[in-house]
Formats: structure tokens, sequence, C-alpha cells
């Protein structure tokens, strides 16, 4: 058993607390992970106000890099002094849908996706000899973390983990959103609401697809140098007529695709107007458990409309990541710029009023 510093949250709405936690060894194809660096992303802090129902007291995160320290009984994926990225949703690669090619459905882990527990019902994470409800199949908040070998994947040493550790949430989700979801082809026109960590990935996305238009649209105009240096060629203030400044830039047709990092129900529900005849909707950001949206659906049907949800981008970790490093490293996808504040962990209330507040496109929290 590892003592570990962790960021604690106690009850809805916070704030982290930095406690010692116990962290047990690593069960039969467990991997203890030593963290270097994690993402603050906002999908841990839709937890922390309660919108992904969980109980508390609660480790998050879910954006790591790290190396690996230990190996449970029967891995042979990766060895001690490994460097690795962390998949929060490994794929066993067997199961219904691993063999349909849709890894990011894998229904091994999902029910400990949602369970807030390791592969045999039980944390691996303790304070004072009680158990802490982890975050999906890791708990990156902490200095250790005990993972599935599946959602350890090699990473390159020279990379940094700072930049590293975004692949396994924010480049993965965005990235993927407009490669793999919604499939955006060369000379397309794209609309994404939200600039965070996940719309600037699917900005770059879009611009590695080859999209002709790609128009940021976001309330924080002083997102829209980042927008710019991320692929957009357009940008509109929410606060401003969205719907007809997307028609006027498109000659009255309307967009290929819009795609919503924010998760807000208003926008997803509106979304579906900026749309040309066939055009695609794609909902990347999470919204609360409970929302529901209502869709024109005689305009749907008539103009064949289509809505696509997205999760984790369509992604398969094992062979994406490694393409996400590739591109990285060939000058085609940025990773760098997206950090723009690195704190160490006791910072985390900080840097989490920051991404609230918008001032920044994603802060990497350092061990």
């Amino acid at each position: 058993m590892k003592k570990s510093k962790a960021a604690v949250v106690h009850q809805q709405g916070g704030p982290f607390v930095i406690e010692d936690i116990e962290v047990q060894d690593p069960g039969p194809g467990e991997v203890l992970v030593r963290i270097a660096a994690s993402g603050a992303c906002h999908s841990d802090w839709h937890q922390v106000m309660g919108e992904i129902p969980k109980p508390f007291p609660a480790v998050l995160g879910h954006e790591g890099a790290g190396v690996v320290e230990e190996l449970g009984q029967g891995v042979t994926r990766v060895s001690p002094g490994d460097s690795v990225m962390l998949s929060w949703f490994p794929a066993c690669g067997t199961c219904f849908y691993c063999q349909r090619e849709q890894h990011n459905m894998c229904e091994t882990y999902r029910p400990f996706l949602e369970s807030g527990t390791a592969m045999d019902g039980k944390s691996r994470l303790y304070l004072k000899g009680e158990p802490l409800t982890q975050f999906s199949t890791h708990s990156t908040f902490a200095e250790y973390a005990v993972v599935p070998e599946q959602a350890c994947i090699p990473l390159d040493p020279e990379v940094s983990m700072e930049s590293a550790s975004l692949v396994g949430c924010a480049v993965m989700t965005g990235v993927g959103a407009a490669m793999y979801t919604a499939q955006i082809k060369p000379g397309e026109t794209v609309a994404v609401f939200g600039c965070g960590g996940i719309g600037l990935n699917i900005l770059q996305g879009a611009a590695l697809c080859g999209a002709e238009m790609i128009v940021a649209i976001d309330t924080v105009p002083g997102k829209f140098e980042s927008a710019r240096a991320f692929g957009a060629t357009h940008t509109i203030n929410a606060k401003e007529d969205t719907l007809q400044a997307l028609l006027d830039l498109t000659e009255g047709r309307g967009v290929d695709h819009v795609l919503d990092s924010t998760g807000n129900p208003k926008v997803q529900e509106n979304a579906i107007y900026p749309l040309r005849r066939g055009g695609a909707l794609t909902l990347v950001g999470v919204a609360p458990h409970d929302a529901k949206v209502t869709f024109d659906t005689f305009r749907m049907h008539h103009q064949e409309t289509r809505v696509l949800g997205c999760f984790y981008g369509t992604g398969n970790c094992q062979r994406d990541f490694t393409r996400i490093i590739q591109l990285y490293k060939s000058g085609r996808l940025k990773l760098d710029e997206l950090i723009s504040r690195q704190s160490p962990l006791s910072e985390i209330n900080e840097v989490y009023a920051d991404m609230l507040a918008g001032k920044i496109n994603r802060g990497v929290l350092t061990f």
C-alpha cells in the first residue's frame, strides 16, 4: 500500500481538499502508476456539482500521464519504468462492441465507469480506512493511481508528461469528434460552440480533416485568439445573433456540421437551425445527467438533419493515442499550446476557478 497526496472532494460543490490517502497495491491485471501530470477537465467539475451523480467523498481526475511503478499479476502490456498515457475508458478488445470496432462502447469497462470502483467492485483508494469513490477506472488527482493495464498507453519519453496528459480526454474527445463521429470531409463548413479544452481540439480536428470554413463560437471573445491558433477561420460572439451570422457566412445555406462542446441543453436545442440540408449536429460536451432537449422533428425530417452523440471521440485509445502523438511530433497537431496554466496539485481550486471563469484553455496539475 502507498501513501499518496490527493485532492479529495467531500461534498457537492467542493472544495477540493489536499489530504493523505492510502492507495492499495495493484491486483491481477492492474498497474500502479506514479502520476506526473493531470489535466483539470470540466467533466470532473460535473461530478463535483452533482451533475454526475456519484457518492462523496471522492478523488476525481481522469486525464493523466505518469510512470509505471508496480505490476499486478498477469500484466504484460507494460513494464516498471515505462512512461504511459492513461485512458479513462479503456477497451477490453474482446466484447460485443470491441469486436465491432466500437471500442468506446466497451461493455466490460462501462459498468465500472459508472460505479466509481475498480473492476472487482471495490475502491483502490482509502482515507482513514474508509473507501473513496474513484473517477472512471482511475483517479488522477493523486500522486498514485491503480488502473487496468488496458488503460496504459505507451508514451514516447521525449514527449512531456504535461502535454501527453491531455491526450487522455480533451484531445481524444475533440479531435475524435471531428474525425470519427462527425467524419468531416475536405471542403466542408463547420461551426463549433465552445472554445474550451474540448472545443479547441474539435477546431484542430476539423482543420486536420480539411474543412474549408471553421467557425468558433463562444460568449468570451478573449478565447478567439486561441481559437484561431487552433484552426478557426471565423469567430462569432455567442451573445449576438449566431444563426444569422452563420447564414451570412454561408450565403444562406447553413453549415455542414455543428459540433457542441458546451453540454448546454439550450445551445444543443438551437444548434440544428444553422445546419444546411443534410447537415449533422454532433453533441460532444457532457450535459447534466437529467438534461432533456426538444428538436424540431419536422425540420429534421424535411431537411434530413442528423443528430449524433459523441462519447470519447468515437475513438480507440490503443490506436488513437499513438496516432495523436505522431501528429504532434510531426507538427500537425498542437498539445503544448493547450496548456495555459500549469500548477501544483495544491492549487487545484484556483485552477478550476480560472477554468470556470474562461481564463484558461486547459489547466494541468503537476506532482
